[in-house]
């Protein structure tokens, strides 16, 4: 059974941190690509952080040095470490996993996590 657990969100005061946690199980951590996405009340989920197999990673615009994303193949574990947040950071955070195997594509989802900032 395919699982993702967020974990790690919470309230915080604008500038501070938290480390988001996603552990995995039920398929090949180490084969997919890893990512965060985040929905705020009223608009569409985006695209945070992605981290590829190979190590490669991509940020949306408005995360770029406060955010950064990391994985640990032998815990089946991808984070988010966010600091310098700020009000606008204020969604829920999804983890995401994602594989193209054999031209089909095999995607899933975690239930997310909260994140606040606010002063």
């Amino acid at each position: 059974q395919v699982q993702l657990v967020e974990s790690g969100g919470g309230s915080v005061q604008p500038g501070g941190s938290l480390r988001l946690s996603c552990a995995a199980s039920g398929f090949t951590f180490s084969s997919y690509a890893m990512k965060w996405y985040r929905q705020a009340p009223g608009k569409e989920r985006e695209l945070v952080a992605r981290l590829g197999s190979a190590g490669d990673t991509i940020y949306v615009g408005s995360v770029k040095g406060r955010f950064a994303i990391s994985r640990d193949n032998a815990l089946n574990t991808v984070y988010l470490q966010m600091d310098s947040l700020k009000p606008e950071d204020t969604a829920g955070y999804y983890c995401n996993a994602d594989r193209i195997q054999w031209g089909m594509l095999a995607e899933y989802w975690g239930l997310g996590t909260q994140v606040t900032v606010s002063s």
